[in-house]
Protein backbone atom coordinates (compact mmCIF):
# COMPACT_ATOMS: atom_id res chain seq x y z
CA UNK A 1 0.00 0.00 0.00
CA UNK A 2 1.28 3.24 -0.90
CA UNK A 3 2.06 5.72 1.93
CA UNK A 4 0.07 9.03 1.53
CA UNK A 5 1.85 11.99 2.10
CA UNK A 6 0.54 14.90 4.64
CA UNK A 7 -0.43 18.27 2.53
CA UNK A 8 1.83 19.74 5.06
CA UNK A 9 4.64 18.62 7.52
CA UNK A 10 5.45 21.11 10.27
CA UNK A 11 8.54 21.01 12.11
CA UNK A 12 9.66 22.78 15.49
CA UNK A 13 13.53 23.79 14.34
CA UNK A 14 15.39 24.50 18.06
CA UNK A 15 18.43 27.11 18.62
CA UNK A 16 19.51 27.51 21.85
CA UNK A 17 23.61 28.41 21.77
CA UNK A 18 25.59 30.31 19.38
CA UNK A 19 26.69 26.93 17.76
CA UNK A 20 23.15 25.62 16.81
CA UNK A 21 22.73 28.97 14.64
CA UNK A 22 24.72 27.33 12.32
CA UNK A 23 23.25 24.49 11.91
CA UNK A 24 19.73 25.84 11.82
CA UNK A 25 20.29 28.40 9.03
CA UNK A 26 20.97 25.67 6.34
CA UNK A 27 18.00 23.58 7.47
CA UNK A 28 15.62 27.21 7.04
CA UNK A 29 17.40 27.67 3.85
CA UNK A 30 16.63 24.15 2.62
CA UNK A 31 13.16 24.01 4.13
CA UNK A 32 12.94 27.58 1.84
CA UNK A 33 14.28 25.80 -1.23
CA UNK A 34 11.66 22.37 -0.97
CA UNK A 35 8.56 24.53 -0.42
CA UNK A 36 9.55 26.50 -3.30
CA UNK A 37 9.78 24.09 -5.88
CA UNK A 38 6.09 23.81 -7.19
CA UNK A 39 5.90 19.66 -7.40
CA UNK A 40 7.65 18.88 -4.15
CA UNK A 41 5.10 17.16 -1.43
CA UNK A 42 4.55 17.92 1.50
CA UNK A 43 4.97 21.43 1.49
CA UNK A 44 7.17 22.29 4.95
CA UNK A 45 6.00 24.78 8.17
CA UNK A 46 8.87 25.47 10.34
CA UNK A 47 8.38 26.80 13.59
CA UNK A 48 11.75 28.65 14.97
CA UNK A 49 12.04 28.48 18.53
CA UNK A 50 15.15 30.52 20.04
CA UNK A 51 15.78 29.30 23.64
CA UNK A 52 17.69 31.97 24.35
CA UNK A 53 20.46 30.08 26.06
CA UNK A 54 22.87 33.10 24.42
CA UNK A 55 21.38 35.69 24.78
CA UNK A 56 24.70 38.20 25.04
CA UNK A 57 23.88 40.08 21.55
CA UNK A 58 27.69 40.15 20.46
CA UNK A 59 27.62 36.20 20.97
CA UNK A 60 24.14 35.66 19.05
CA UNK A 61 22.10 38.54 17.03
CA UNK A 62 25.25 38.76 15.08
CA UNK A 63 25.05 35.19 13.92
CA UNK A 64 21.17 35.59 13.16
CA UNK A 65 21.92 38.44 11.01
CA UNK A 66 24.81 36.84 9.30
CA UNK A 67 23.56 33.71 8.51
CA UNK A 68 20.16 34.96 7.26
CA UNK A 69 18.11 33.43 10.17
CA UNK A 70 14.81 35.29 10.45
CA UNK A 71 13.76 36.58 13.56
CA UNK A 72 12.82 33.61 15.91
CA UNK A 73 9.01 32.85 15.36
CA UNK A 74 9.20 32.01 19.27
CA UNK A 75 11.88 33.12 21.95
CA UNK A 76 11.65 31.73 25.03
CA UNK A 77 14.19 33.98 27.00
CA UNK A 78 15.74 32.01 29.34
CA UNK A 79 18.88 33.55 29.87
CA UNK A 80 22.19 31.96 31.49
CA UNK A 81 21.99 30.17 34.97
CA UNK A 82 23.60 26.60 36.27
CA UNK A 83 22.79 23.20 34.37
CA UNK A 84 19.83 22.26 36.30
CA UNK A 85 18.35 26.12 36.24
CA UNK A 86 18.80 26.62 32.43
CA UNK A 87 17.44 23.25 31.56
CA UNK A 88 14.46 23.40 33.71
CA UNK A 89 13.60 26.54 32.46
CA UNK A 90 14.02 25.50 28.95
CA UNK A 91 11.96 22.46 29.82
CA UNK A 92 8.66 24.56 31.47
CA UNK A 93 8.76 27.07 28.85
CA UNK A 94 8.98 24.81 25.73
CA UNK A 95 5.90 22.58 26.80
CA UNK A 96 3.08 24.69 25.97
CA UNK A 97 4.79 25.55 22.81
CA UNK A 98 4.64 22.25 21.73
CA UNK A 99 0.97 21.63 23.16
CA UNK A 100 0.23 24.84 20.71
CA UNK A 101 1.89 24.06 18.06
CA UNK A 102 1.50 20.80 17.75
CA UNK A 103 4.57 19.49 15.48
CA UNK A 104 5.16 16.66 13.60
CA UNK A 105 9.29 16.91 14.73
CA UNK A 106 10.89 18.47 16.77
CA UNK A 107 14.74 19.28 15.56
CA UNK A 108 17.12 19.59 17.68
CA UNK A 109 20.51 19.95 16.63
CA UNK A 110 24.00 20.07 18.69
CA UNK A 111 24.61 18.85 22.39
CA UNK A 112 23.95 22.28 24.30
CA UNK A 113 21.24 22.20 27.13
CA UNK A 114 18.36 23.18 24.72
CA UNK A 115 18.58 20.39 22.75
CA UNK A 116 18.65 18.47 25.76
CA UNK A 117 15.66 19.68 27.42
CA UNK A 118 13.61 20.21 24.00
CA UNK A 119 14.22 16.50 23.05
CA UNK A 120 12.28 15.39 26.77
CA UNK A 121 9.78 17.78 26.33
CA UNK A 122 8.99 16.40 23.31
CA UNK A 123 9.32 13.00 23.60
CA UNK A 124 7.14 13.04 26.63
CA UNK A 125 4.41 14.63 24.35
CA UNK A 126 4.44 11.87 22.01
CA UNK A 127 6.19 14.27 19.56
CA UNK A 128 9.04 12.60 17.51
CA UNK A 129 12.44 13.92 17.55
CA UNK A 130 15.34 14.41 15.32
CA UNK A 131 18.75 14.87 16.15
CA UNK A 132 20.94 16.61 13.89
CA UNK A 133 24.57 16.17 14.66
CA UNK A 134 23.72 12.53 16.52
CA UNK A 135 26.40 10.03 17.45
CA UNK A 136 29.41 11.94 18.54
CA UNK A 137 31.07 11.06 21.66
CA UNK A 138 34.18 12.31 23.75
CA UNK A 139 33.47 9.51 26.61
CA UNK A 140 34.49 11.49 29.25
CA UNK A 141 31.14 12.33 31.36
CA UNK A 142 32.73 15.06 32.97
CA UNK A 143 31.58 17.07 29.92
CA UNK A 144 27.80 18.17 30.52
CA UNK A 145 27.67 18.07 26.50
CA UNK A 146 28.68 14.32 26.49
CA UNK A 147 25.45 14.05 28.97
CA UNK A 148 23.03 16.17 26.86
CA UNK A 149 24.72 14.13 23.84
CA UNK A 150 23.63 10.46 25.08
CA UNK A 151 20.44 11.63 26.92
CA UNK A 152 18.91 13.28 23.12
CA UNK A 153 20.18 10.09 21.14
CA UNK A 154 18.35 7.72 23.21
CA UNK A 155 15.38 9.70 22.89
CA UNK A 156 15.42 10.81 19.40
CA UNK A 157 13.71 9.11 16.60
CA UNK A 158 15.79 9.77 13.76
CA UNK A 159 19.60 10.12 14.51
CA UNK A 160 21.14 12.25 11.39
CA UNK A 161 24.98 11.12 12.22
CA UNK A 162 28.22 13.57 10.67
CA UNK A 163 30.72 10.36 9.97
CA UNK A 164 31.16 6.95 9.85
CA UNK A 165 32.41 7.15 13.25
CA UNK A 166 29.28 8.41 14.90
CA UNK A 167 27.17 5.71 13.28
CA UNK A 168 29.40 2.63 14.72
CA UNK A 169 28.72 4.87 18.14
CA UNK A 170 25.36 4.48 17.97
CA UNK A 171 24.59 1.03 16.91
CA UNK A 172 27.28 0.25 19.77
CA UNK A 173 24.48 1.80 22.28
CA UNK A 174 21.40 -0.57 20.92
CA UNK A 175 20.07 2.34 18.57
CA UNK A 176 18.15 0.46 15.67
CA UNK A 177 19.97 0.71 12.35
CA UNK A 178 16.79 1.78 10.86
CA UNK A 179 16.92 4.87 13.26
CA UNK A 180 20.36 6.16 12.23
CA UNK A 181 20.84 8.16 9.24
CA UNK A 182 24.22 9.11 8.02
CA UNK A 183 23.82 12.25 6.31
CA UNK A 184 27.12 14.67 6.31
CA UNK A 185 28.05 17.57 8.08
CA UNK A 186 25.88 20.44 8.63
CA UNK A 187 28.47 22.88 9.68
CA UNK A 188 29.81 22.34 6.07
CA UNK A 189 27.07 23.60 4.52
CA UNK A 190 26.78 26.65 6.80
CA UNK A 191 30.72 27.16 5.77
CA UNK A 192 30.19 26.99 2.39
CA UNK A 193 27.26 29.03 2.20
CA UNK A 194 29.14 32.03 3.77
CA UNK A 195 32.60 31.10 2.38
CA UNK A 196 32.13 34.26 -0.07
CA UNK A 197 31.41 36.43 2.21
CA UNK A 198 33.98 34.98 4.64
CA UNK A 199 36.50 35.96 1.55
CA UNK A 200 35.60 39.54 1.54
CA UNK A 201 36.49 40.09 5.28
CA UNK A 202 37.64 43.20 6.20
CA UNK A 203 39.04 42.11 9.50
CA UNK A 204 42.56 41.42 7.90
CA UNK A 205 42.88 45.02 6.79
CA UNK A 206 41.99 46.35 10.17
CA UNK A 207 44.55 43.39 12.26
CA UNK A 208 47.19 43.43 9.52
CA UNK A 209 47.34 40.32 8.73
CA UNK A 210 49.05 38.02 6.15
CA UNK A 211 47.47 34.69 5.49
CA UNK A 212 49.47 31.51 6.98
CA UNK A 213 51.08 34.43 9.12
CA UNK A 214 49.52 34.34 12.38
CA UNK A 215 47.82 31.60 14.91
CA UNK A 216 43.72 32.07 15.45
CA UNK A 217 42.92 30.71 19.03
CA UNK A 218 39.66 30.45 20.91
CA UNK A 219 39.42 29.30 24.32
CA UNK A 220 35.69 28.84 26.34
CA UNK A 221 35.62 25.93 27.91
CA UNK A 222 35.42 25.78 32.06
CA UNK A 223 38.40 23.74 32.30
CA UNK A 224 40.74 26.23 30.16
CA UNK A 225 39.40 29.85 31.16
CA UNK A 226 37.68 29.37 34.38
CA UNK A 227 40.67 28.63 36.70
CA UNK A 228 43.32 31.49 37.26
CA UNK A 229 45.65 29.43 37.73
CA UNK A 230 45.34 27.16 34.27
CA UNK A 231 44.16 30.42 32.66
CA UNK A 232 47.66 32.03 33.69
CA UNK A 233 50.01 29.52 32.44
CA UNK A 234 47.74 29.99 29.08
CA UNK A 235 48.32 33.20 28.56
CA UNK A 236 51.79 33.12 29.56
CA UNK A 237 52.47 30.49 26.54
CA UNK A 238 50.33 32.56 24.14
CA UNK A 239 52.69 35.20 25.01
CA UNK A 240 55.53 33.82 24.56
CA UNK A 241 54.42 32.63 21.23
CA UNK A 242 53.48 35.88 20.00
CA UNK A 243 56.71 36.61 19.97
CA UNK A 244 57.48 34.85 16.87
CA UNK A 245 54.12 35.18 14.85
CA UNK A 246 50.85 37.57 15.67
CA UNK A 247 48.62 35.65 17.92
CA UNK A 248 44.61 36.40 17.08
CA UNK A 249 42.56 36.17 20.38
CA UNK A 250 38.97 37.06 20.20
CA UNK A 251 37.81 36.93 23.86
CA UNK A 252 34.81 35.29 25.28
CA UNK A 253 33.04 37.74 27.77
CA UNK A 254 33.33 35.02 30.86
CA UNK A 255 36.95 34.93 29.60
CA UNK A 256 37.64 38.33 29.55
CA UNK A 257 36.31 38.60 33.02
CA UNK A 258 38.81 36.17 34.29
CA UNK A 259 41.48 38.01 32.48
CA UNK A 260 40.96 40.58 34.78
CA UNK A 261 40.74 39.19 37.79
CA UNK A 262 44.29 37.87 37.02
CA UNK A 263 45.52 41.35 35.97
CA UNK A 264 46.76 39.91 32.62
CA UNK A 265 48.26 42.42 30.47
CA UNK A 266 48.24 41.92 26.93
CA UNK A 267 50.14 45.13 25.87
CA UNK A 268 53.32 43.51 27.66
CA UNK A 269 53.16 41.51 24.27
CA UNK A 270 53.28 43.19 21.01
CA UNK A 271 51.50 40.44 18.93
CA UNK A 272 49.07 38.95 21.14
CA UNK A 273 45.95 40.45 20.09
CA UNK A 274 43.15 39.91 22.43
CA UNK A 275 39.82 41.05 20.53
CA UNK A 276 36.19 41.04 20.95
CA UNK A 277 34.30 38.25 19.87
CA UNK A 278 34.10 37.86 15.83
CA UNK A 279 31.09 36.83 13.87
CA UNK A 280 31.05 33.58 11.96
CA UNK A 281 32.50 35.26 8.79
CA UNK A 282 35.45 36.64 9.81
CA UNK A 283 35.84 33.64 12.30
CA UNK A 284 36.04 31.64 8.79
CA UNK A 285 38.54 33.93 7.48
CA UNK A 286 40.55 33.35 10.39
CA UNK A 287 40.26 29.78 10.52
CA UNK A 288 40.70 29.11 6.42
CA UNK A 289 44.10 31.44 6.53
CA UNK A 290 45.30 30.49 9.85
CA UNK A 291 48.97 29.18 9.79
CA UNK A 292 47.35 27.19 12.67
CA UNK A 293 44.26 27.20 15.01
CA UNK A 294 44.23 26.71 18.81
CA UNK A 295 40.71 25.72 20.17
CA UNK A 296 38.74 23.56 22.64
CA UNK A 297 35.64 24.27 20.31
CA UNK A 298 34.48 21.50 18.31
CA UNK A 299 32.99 23.60 15.33
CA UNK A 300 36.52 24.80 14.37
CA UNK A 301 37.84 21.02 14.41
CA UNK A 302 35.27 20.41 11.63
CA UNK A 303 36.07 24.09 9.75
CA UNK A 304 39.84 23.53 10.22
CA UNK A 305 39.59 19.57 8.60
CA UNK A 306 37.46 21.18 5.85
CA UNK A 307 40.19 24.13 5.27
CA UNK A 308 43.29 21.85 5.53
CA UNK A 309 44.32 24.21 8.14
CA UNK A 310 46.39 22.69 10.92
CA UNK A 311 44.67 22.64 14.29
CA UNK A 312 45.52 22.02 17.59
CA UNK A 313 42.45 21.32 20.31
CA UNK A 314 43.40 21.93 23.87
CA UNK A 315 41.63 19.38 25.54
CA UNK A 316 42.15 16.05 26.40
CA UNK A 317 39.55 14.43 24.25
CA UNK A 318 37.18 15.44 21.72
CA UNK A 319 33.74 14.04 20.40
CA UNK A 320 34.76 14.57 16.93
CA UNK A 321 37.51 11.87 16.26
CA UNK A 322 37.29 11.54 12.96
CA UNK A 323 38.78 15.08 12.56
CA UNK A 324 42.13 13.36 13.94
CA UNK A 325 41.66 10.36 12.14
CA UNK A 326 41.23 11.65 8.76
CA UNK A 327 41.16 15.57 9.49
CA UNK A 328 43.88 18.13 10.51
CA UNK A 329 43.51 18.13 14.19
CA UNK A 330 45.63 17.11 16.57
CA UNK A 331 44.90 16.98 20.63
CA UNK A 332 47.08 19.17 22.82
CA UNK A 333 47.99 19.60 26.34
CA UNK A 334 49.43 22.23 28.20
CA UNK A 335 52.53 20.66 28.89
CA UNK A 336 52.72 20.13 24.81
CA UNK A 337 51.50 22.78 23.74
CA UNK A 338 54.86 25.04 23.11
CA UNK A 339 56.41 22.32 21.11
CA UNK A 340 53.28 21.17 19.14
CA UNK A 341 52.92 24.64 17.66
CA UNK A 342 56.56 24.59 16.88
CA UNK A 343 56.46 21.86 14.76
CA UNK A 344 53.18 23.42 13.27
CA UNK A 345 55.39 26.73 12.59
CA UNK A 346 58.21 24.35 11.53
CA UNK A 347 56.17 22.86 8.90
CA UNK A 348 55.48 19.28 9.64
CA UNK A 349 51.89 18.97 9.46
CA UNK A 350 49.17 16.39 8.66
CA UNK A 351 47.81 17.07 4.95
CA UNK A 352 44.24 15.68 6.19
CA UNK A 353 41.53 14.31 3.72
CA UNK A 354 37.31 15.68 4.49
CA UNK A 355 35.01 12.94 5.26
CA UNK A 356 32.64 11.32 3.26
CA UNK A 357 29.50 13.56 2.92
CA UNK A 358 31.05 17.18 4.05
CA UNK A 359 29.95 18.75 0.62
CA UNK A 360 27.09 21.41 1.82
CA UNK A 361 24.42 19.30 0.85
CA UNK A 362 23.43 17.50 4.11
CA UNK A 363 20.40 19.86 4.92
CA UNK A 364 18.85 18.58 2.24
CA UNK A 365 19.37 14.94 2.48
CA UNK A 366 18.00 15.95 6.40
CA UNK A 367 14.67 17.67 4.58
CA UNK A 368 14.43 14.29 2.62
CA UNK A 369 14.28 11.38 5.54
CA UNK A 370 12.07 13.74 7.37
CA UNK A 371 9.88 13.65 5.03
CA UNK A 372 10.51 10.11 3.90
CA UNK A 373 10.43 8.59 7.72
Amino acid sequence: MQNILPKTLKLILVAGARPNFMKIAPLIKAVRSHNTKKDNKPKIDAVLVHTGQHYDSNMSDIFFKELGIPEPDINLGVGSGSHAEQTARIMLAFEPVCLKEKPDWVVVVGDVNSTLACSVVASKLGIKVAHVEAGLRSYDRTMPEEINRLVTDALADLLFTPSVDANINLKKEGILAKKIKLVGNIMIDALLSRLPEAEKSRLPLRLHLTPREFIYVTLHRPSNVDRPEILSVIMRKLGKISKRMPVVFPVHPRTNKMLEEINFRAKSYGQLMLIEPVGYTDSLWLAKYARLVLTDSGGLQEETTYFKTPCLTLRPNTERPITIKLGTNKLTSLDNLESDIEEIISGKIKRGTIPKYWDGKTAERIIKHLIAA
